[in-house]
Parts: structure tokens; sequence; C-alpha cells
């Protein structure tokens, strides 16, 4: 048997799969330890079991769309069991094309909105699919024309605070996230992002990044199972719109330097060492025996 046999089986296995099995059953199913398993077919693949998996849904999920499908049947026929499934994962679900994206935001309708937080203003906008950007600056000003900048051919609105549902949701899991508030945060709106596969795959990548450690870009790579690929790493963060959302922030140079950042070095700075003050502020963990 070859070493591709078992890496298609557990394809299959996947394909078939309502529900994601477990990485350990998977990897018995087909005679592989669990860890040669994971490594092996994200090396294959280019991505996890799991997130294999949740590809396969998702992409069900969009063709039951472009069949004419309601939402909540697309939802349940993809297998999500709830709109609350497919808001957990929705950095795999629907984003502007890349020709609307290429063509300024034709036809799209933006509305967007800005607050005060602890690294200055922060704007967040929206499209009637989801979330289109979330970026930080010194000012509303600023941020307003770089929004225009980036969708000069869209129709742009901004909104008051409390009145857009998906706006405030973002802002309000940003705030809980970074510790900027105490209230629980919500559940993350769709997305509506234009992006290359490999660009998802960093951004995921980042958002496994535990709050208050770093990673260089090289172990990122390795991480992906794309030693090589740190440079191609570095230009996914550069053009990584959700500001905070995917915390490519937490991505240092090979010495441990800081690097940039496309919103300003000084506000990465003062960002991790925000986090890392709450995690050490955090009471421990006890122990499955304490």
């Amino acid at each position: 048997m070859s070493a591709i046999e078992p890496l298609e089986q557990a394809r299959r296995l996947l394909d078939e799969a309502d529900t994601a099995p477990s990485l350990d059953a998977l990897a018995s199913a087909v005679a592989l330890s669990p860890t040669h398993l994971q490594r092996a077919f994200r090396r294959r693949f280019g991505m996890s079991p799991a997130e294999y998996h949740r590809s396969r849904r998702f992409g069900q999920f969009k063709a039951a769309l472009r069949e004419g499908a309601a939402v909540t049947d697309a939802v349940y026929e993809a297998g999500f069991g709830s709109g609350s499934r497919v808001y957990e994962h929705s950095n795999r679900l629907l984003g502007m094309t890349p020709a609307s994206y290429r063509a300024g935001g034709v036809g799209a309708s933006i509305r967007y909105t800005t607050t005060a937080t602890p690294l200055g203003r922060l704007l967040v906008a929206t499209t009637t699919r989801g979330i289109c950007a979330v970026t930080l600056g010194d000012d509303d000003a600023a941020l307003e024309r770089r929004l225009a900048e980036e969708f000069p051919r869209a129709s742009r609105e901004r909104v008051d605070a409390g009145r857009e549902e998906w706006l405030d949701a973002v802002i309000a899991r940003i705030a809980s996230e970074l510790g900027w508030s105490d209230a629980a945060a919500p559940a993350m709106p769709p997305l509506d992002i234009a992006a290359t596969a490999f660009q998802w795959r960093v951004w995921e990548a980042l958002t496994r990044i535990p709050a208050g450690e770093t990673r260089s870009y090289r172990a990122l790579a390795e991480e992906l199972g794309s030693p090589t690929a740190a440079r191609a790493i570095g230009n996914a963060c550069g053009n990584n719109r959700l500001a905070l959302i995917v915390p490519c922030h937490r991505v240092v140079r090979e010495d441990g330097s800081l690097g940039g950042w496309r919103w300003g070095v000084e506000r990465k700075r003062e960002l991790l060492a925000r986090e890392r003050s709450r995690v050490l502020a955090l009471p421990p963990k006890r122990s499955a025996t304490g």
C-alpha cells in the first residue's frame, strides 16, 4: 500500500461524514498515528482534516445558495445543524468576489461606523453580505479616506453606533477579547472579504496564536507545512484588512523584533504589551488533580 492511499481514504471518509470524525478516530480508520495523519494530510491537501471537512460543508452551503435555496434551508442542507455553526466559521463563507473588489467595490453598499479604543480610532464597515473592513487610525477623517480609496465605486453610508447589528457585534467582540470590556463576546458576523485560499489559511492560522504570544514568519510557515513561504505569509499579513479580528500583530521577525504593521508599529507594540499584561493578570489554570 502506497503512502498516498491512507490519505485518500481519509479524504473519502471526510467527504462522506455528516459530522467531522475526531482526529483519533480518523487516524485509527486509516491505520496511521494521529500526528502523522495531521501532518501528512496538511502537506498533501493544504489543510488539516478538520479544515477540509469544514471547507467541504461550506462548499455545499454556497452551492445551495447559488441554486436558490433559502439561507435557513442551505444551512441545514450543508449539515451545520444551526445558523450559529455557520457564524462560528464565517471566514470560510461568502466573500466579495475578486472581480468586484478589483472594480473598487462596484455595486456594493457599505455602511460603517467609528469608535474610540485604547489604540486610537477604530472603523468597522459592512456590506449586505458581511464585514468588509476593520481598520485603526488616528482620526475618523483618515479612516474614512482609506475606506473610500479601497472601495471608490461603492456607496458608503455612515451610521451611528447602536443602529447596525453587525457593526456593533464586531466592536463588542473586539472590546471583549482584548479586555477593553467585561461584556461577553457576541457571535462573529460573516465576512465579505476577497482573498486567495493561501491568504485564508494564513489568517486562520493567525487566529490560533494565543493572546500574549507571537510567532515568527518562518515558524508560521512551518506550521502551515510550507517552510519556504515566509515571504508569502508576510504578504498575506500585509493584505489583511481586518485589524484585531485577524491578529497579524502576533507575527514578528525571526530575531524577535516587531517588524512592521499595517496600522503602525507603535500600536503593534502597545497591543502586544496589553495582551501580555492581561494574560499575566489572569488566575493560573488549576490542574486536573488540583
